[in-house]
């Protein structure tokens, strides 16, 4: 599904941040990003967005290279892929009911399908009661239930998690983990670049550990080690 072949980002002679890297990612994994500050992280996932070209190599998404798309292609690459925030960046003068409408009519969608989707992800993140109210009237942690519920509203096929934990207290993080983990038992392909070792602990999920640039170590069913 997604394939990162031999991937380097150099932005100056003593500047890289990923070097030769190649990743597969196959369809409804569950994949964590580990690695500390600068490893690399944040520039491959951009690349995967095309937010960021490499110097070399080639970044494949469904068998299509993500750099030799138009301009006017992007968007329909980005509606594949669902995006959640350390700093959730939800509109502040939304409701929790409509960030998440605007995400989907953006997309095109029309007012009888808002209506009827709208709801029931709500539900699904546990915020049918936190419908109308706006970020400032919510706590950081159902902010960021509502983030995950604007970017998986339009059913992307994956949905990348950076740092969603980071501006968190212990409860907040597993009910925000636990989201994540019932989305891709669904069948939603997540990707979730995180510092937290005990959330990456607990998932028994595939890990791929990435420093100063490389993946020094990617394991099936793996911990935080660094």
């Amino acid at each position: 599904m997604i394939y990162y072949d031999k991937v380097s980002k150099i932005y100056s002679p003593t500047s890289t941040a990923l070097e030769d890297v190649s990743l597969t990612i196959e369809p409804n994994e569950f994949v964590s990003l580990v690695g500390p500050s600068g490893a690399g992280k944040t520039t491959l996932l951009r690349m995967l967005l095309a937010e960021e070209k490499p110097t070399s190599g080639t970044v494949f998404f469904e068998s299509i290279n993500v750099h030799s798309l138009r301009r006017s292609e992007l968007p329909k690459l980005r509606r594949k892929i669902g995006i959640v925030f350390q700093d959730f960046k939800l509109l502040p003068n939304k409701t929790s009911y409509e960030n998440i409408a605007f995400a989907m009519e953006a997309a095109g969608k029309t007012p009888e399908e808002i209506e009827s989707d709208v709801p029931q992800v709500l539900e699904l993140v546990g915020l049918i009661d936190k419908s109308w109210h706006f970020p400032e009237e919510l706590s950081g942690g159902e902010k960021q239930r509502v983030a995950i519920a604007r970017a998986i509203i339009n059913q992307p096929e994956v949905v990348i998690a950076d740092e969603p934990t980071g501006n968190l207290d212990p409860v907040n993080t597993w009910d925000v983990i636990n989201i994540l983990k019932k989305i891709n038992e669904l069948g939603t392909t997540v990707i979730l670049s995180t510092h937290n070792k005990s959330v990456i602990d607990s998932l028994n999920k595939r890990v791929v550990t990435i420093e100063k640039g490389k993946i020094i170590r990617d394991d099936k069913k793996g911990r935080y080690v660094l």
